[in-house]
C-alpha cells in the first residue's frame, strides 16, 4: 500500500476500486476457457473482483499459503496436479494456463470411505505425535489452547449442545489411540460419551490467569483421553471465559479457525432452536486412508512414499546435528521445550523494501525473511550449511480446509 511519511496509508494514492477491477478484468483480450477458470481461481483466492490474463498472482498479494489454496482449487476444478514451484515460475493466468498439464493422471480427491478397516491406522502425522506422547510421557508440550472471552448473556445449555454438535461433526475431537498387539490405531468414540459436561466454575478475576494455565497444562494420555477438553469460567455476572484445549494429535493451528467458527455457528443455531450444519461428510479417518492409498508402501519400489523417502535421504545427507552459535548459556543435556517470543516492529519503509526485493526476485516475503535469518545465523558463526525448520499446512485438497485435524508438517529448508 502507498504510505505517508508517518507510516499511515496514503488514501489519495490508492487506485479507484472500479478502475482497478476494470483493468484487471480486461487484461489483454478474451480469455480461453482454461484461462477463464484460472482467473476465477486467482480472484477467489485473492478476494478480488477480477484478475486479468497478465496479472501476476504474487503482485496482487499472493503468498505461499494462498499458493497452496490455488493448488487445491486447480486440482478440484481442472483435475490437474500443480506444483507450487510451477506457480512461482508462471505466476500469471496466461503463463500458468500454458504450463499446466491436464493430460496426466491427477491423484484422486479425498472422499468419505463407506467401509473402514479394523483396526483403523494412524496417519503419518498422528504416528509422530503418538510416539512422542509415549516417549516423553504425560506432558503439555503439544497442547493447543483456544481461550474465548465471552461478554454478555450466555445460554450455557445452548453452549453445551453446540460443543456436542462440534464433536459430532469432527471425529478427530473424539478419537483415542489405544494399542493392539503393540500397534496404535484410531478408535472413534460416540460424541455423547466424551463431550465435556462443561459446568460453570466461578473464578475470581485475580485467579483467572492461573485457572486458564491449569486447564491448559493438564496432560493428555492419547491412548485413553479424548483430545479436546473444555472449561467454562465465570469471573462476574455476564462475563465468562471458555477454555478449549486441543491435543496436537487431533488438530493444528489451522484447525482453530474452523473449530471456533463451527462452535459459534452451532451455538447460534441452538439459540434459534435449529439443528446446525453437518459439514461435507469427510472425516479425518477418510484422509488417513486416502493418504495411505496415495503414498503406497515404503518398501515398494516406485511408490510415492518410497520416492519421497529417497529424496529426503539425499536432500538431508550430511545435515549438521547442531548449529554452532555463541550461546549465552550451556546447552541442556536433555531437550527443554520452554521458549520465548521476541516481538518487534518492522518500519513501513523497511517492509516496503522487503516486498520490493521479493517482487524483483520472484519470491515471497517469507522466502526473503528466511534468507535473512540464514544470513544472520551465518554471520554469528553457524557456518555455511544451515537447516531451518518451518511448518507447512499440509491441506492439499480443498475438502480438507474446513476440517479439524492434524495435517501440518515440518519442512527442512537447507541453506
Amino acid at each position: 500500500l502507498p504510505l505517508l511519511p508517518n507510516g499511515k496509508t496514503d488514501r489519495r494514492a490508492l487506485p479507484r476500486p472500479d478502475e482497478e477491477a476494470s483493468h484487471s478484468a480486461e487484461g489483454s483480450g478474451a480469455l480461453s476457457p482454461r484461462e477463464d477458470l484460472l482467473a476465477g481461481i486467482f480472484a477467489e483466492v485473492l478476494g478480488r473482483p477480477g484478475v486479468g490474463r497478465d496479472d501476476s498472482f504474487f503482485d496482487l498479494g499472493g503468498h505461499s499459503l494462498l499458493a497452496m489454496r490455488v493448488v487445491s482449487r486447480v486440482r478440484t476444478v481442472l483435475g490437474a496436479d500443480l506444483a507450487v514451484r510451477t506457480l512461482f515460475e508462471h505466476p500469471t493466468v496466461a503463463g500458468l494456463a500454458r504450463a499446466l498439464d491436464t493430460r496426466g493422471q491427477s491423484r484422486p480427491p479425498v472422499r468419505p470411505v463407506a467401509e473402514r478397516p479394523d483396526p483403523l491406522p494412524l496417519s503419518y502425522a498422528q504416528q509422530r505425535l503418538w510416539f512422542l506422547n509415549r516417549l516423553d510421557g504425560l506432558s503439555s508440550s503439544y497442547h493447543i489452547p483456544l481461550v474465548l472471552d465471552i461478554d454478555g448473556p450466555l445460554d450455557t445449555d445452548a453452549l453445551r449442545s453446540a460443543l456436542l454438535d462440534v464433536m459430532e461433526r469432527h471425529e478427530a475431537l473424539r478419537t483415542v489411540f489405544p494399542e493392539r498387539d503393540g500397534v496404535p490405531h484410531q478408535l472413534v468414540l460416540p460424541a455423547e460419551v466424551v463431550a465435556p459436561r462443561l459446568p460453570v466454575e466461578s473464578t475470581a478475576p485475580a485467579w483467572l490467569e492461573a485457572a486458564v494455565a491449569d486447564a491448559v497444562g493438564e496432560p493428555f494420555d492419547v491412548a485413553a483421553d479424548p483430545p479436546l477438553r473444555a472449561r467454562l469460567l465465570r469471573t462476574a455476572p455476564g462475563h465468562h471465559v471458555l477454555v478449549l484445549v486441543l491435543h496436537h494429535i487431533a488438530g493444528d493451528g489451522w484447525s482453530l479457525a474452523p473449530l471456533a467458527r463451527h462452535l459459534g455457528d452451532a451455538y447460534r443455531a441452538r439459540l434459534a432452536g435449529r439443528e446446525p450444519e453437518a459439514g461435507n461428510g469427510i472425516q479425518y479417518a477418510d484422509y488417513t486412508l486416502w493418504q495411505h492409498t496415495v503414498l503406497g508402501d515404503p518398501d515398494t519400489p516406485g511408490s510415492v512414499l518410497r520416492e519421497q523417502l529417497d529424496h529426503w535421504h539425499t536432500a538431508l545427507a550430511g545435515l549438521p546435528g547442531l548449529i554452532d552459535l555463541p550461546l549465552d548459556r550451556p546447552r541442556p543435556v536433555t531437550t527443554d521445550p520452554s521458549g520465548a517470543v521476541h516481538a518487534f516492529d518492522v518500519p513501513p519503509a523497511l517492509h516496503t523494501g522487503l516486498l520490493r526485493v521479493a517482487r524483483e526476485s520472484g519470491t515471497t516475503l517469507f522466502m526473503v525473511l528466511q534468507a535473512a535469518v540464514a544470513t544472520l545465523l551465518h554471520r554469528h558463526g553457524a557456518g555455511d550449511d544451515i537447516p531451518l525448520g518451518t511448518p507447512v499446512a499440509g491441506r492439499t485438497d480443498e475438502a480438507l480446509e474446513e476440517l479439524v485435524g492434524f495435517f501440518v508438517n515440518t519442512l527442512v529448508l537447507r541453506t
